[in-house]
């Protein structure tokens, strides 16, 4: 049996810009990305703090220590800038497998680019 768990987490992040007129998906930081074990065109899940807003999305791939996350496309309909964002992304696994991984958490600071 195969089970989706949480593979990666980028906790409490700042939107830095939404850009409607965008192709879509989620511009972030390539470090928070790095850290967050994200690649270009993963699939995410976003969730707006400020405002409850859930959706999917896929990741592209920002300037490093940029501190950059910008929502993209229709998303950007979602957040407004400095809005505080969950992103997560999952990974299918063997039950029992599951059972000992541990996912990726990210807590960037204020500014992005800062982890703990």
């Amino acid at each position: 049996m195969q089970i989706e768990v949480i593979k990666s987490k980028i906790h409490r992040v700042k939107i830095t810009g939404a850009d409607l007129n965008y192709i879509g998906s989620i511009t972030i930081d390539e470090t928070l990305m790095d850290a967050a074990n994200l690649i270009e065109g993963e699939k995410v899940s976003v969730v707006n703090v400020n405002n409850g807003e859930r959706f999917d999305t896929y990741v592209i791939k920002g300037i490093k220590n940029s501190g950059v996350i910008n929502l993209n496309g229709p998303a950007a309909r979602k957040v407004l800038k400095d809005d505080i964002v969950i992103i997560m992304s999952y990974a299918l696994m063997d039950f029992e497998v599951a059972k000992n991984f541990k996912p990726w958490l990210i807590f960037p600071n204020e500014t992005n680019n800062s982890l703990t």
